[in-house]
């Protein structure tokens, strides 16, 4: 962005107020209100202007090859306004690597892109891994060298456990039968059909 005459004097002007400060005039209150509009709308244009060419260079990148003289003169202008290249821009210059300029934009971009990776690797902060703990050893000669040497307590003898019955059948035993086990049950006998009369005693 381009200053002109009167600009620069109000942008001295609003410098030395910032630098020593002192009572401003109204004049110069508008003056720097001005220039800050002007530098917003200049800010705002350049964005529109960067959006644009962005958008005529990727038209350009997918006309290619019959493009390529148009697109080269256009990512040069992108370039020198601040645009860093993508990867389908190394891409599109890999496939024009005959052509002198796209060589030449190659390694230029390529260069770009090595800075851009290089700040972004810089930018991560490596994990800080914390120092791992020394074992603590004894020392010779501590208490433990005035107290007499321990004999390890013996372990008690495991009880031998009890064996368990042969529940196995005695071999001189006959095994019952269903029929013995459980017995059928009688039928109970009908009452006779024409029982006997008893004669009352008169």
């Amino acid at each position: 962005m381009a200053f002109g005459a009167e600009e620069l004097r109000v942008l001295r002007r609003a410098l030395a107020l910032a630098l020593q400060p002192s009572p401003a005039s109204a004049e110069d209150v508008q003056d720097c209100l001005r220039l800050a509009e002007s530098v917003d709308e200049a800010a705002r244009e350049g964005a529109r202007l960067r959006a644009f060419l962005l958008a005529d260079l990727g038209r350009y990148r997918a006309a290619l090859p019959g493009s390529v003289a148009g697109y080269l003169a256009l990512l040069e202008e992108v370039l020198v306004a601040g645009y860093r290249p993508v990867p389908d821009d190394l891409a599109a210059l890999r496939a024009l690597r005959g052509n002198p300029a796209a060589a030449a934009l190659l390694d230029r971009c390529r260069t770009l892109a090595e800075q851009d990776v290089r700040t972004r690797l810089a930018g991560r902060a490596a994990p800080v891994v914390p120092q791992s703990r020394t074992r603590l050893l004894a020392l010779p000669g501590g208490r433990a060298a005035d107290e007499p040497a321990k004999k390890p307590a013996e372990r008690p003898a495991a009880a031998p456990k009890p064996q368990s019955p042969d529940r196995s059948p005695r071999p001189g035993r006959p095994i019952p039968t269903p029929g013995e086990v459980f017995p059928p049950r009688r039928k109970p006998t009908p009452p006779p059909a024409n029982p006997p009369q008893q004669l009352a005693a008169g």
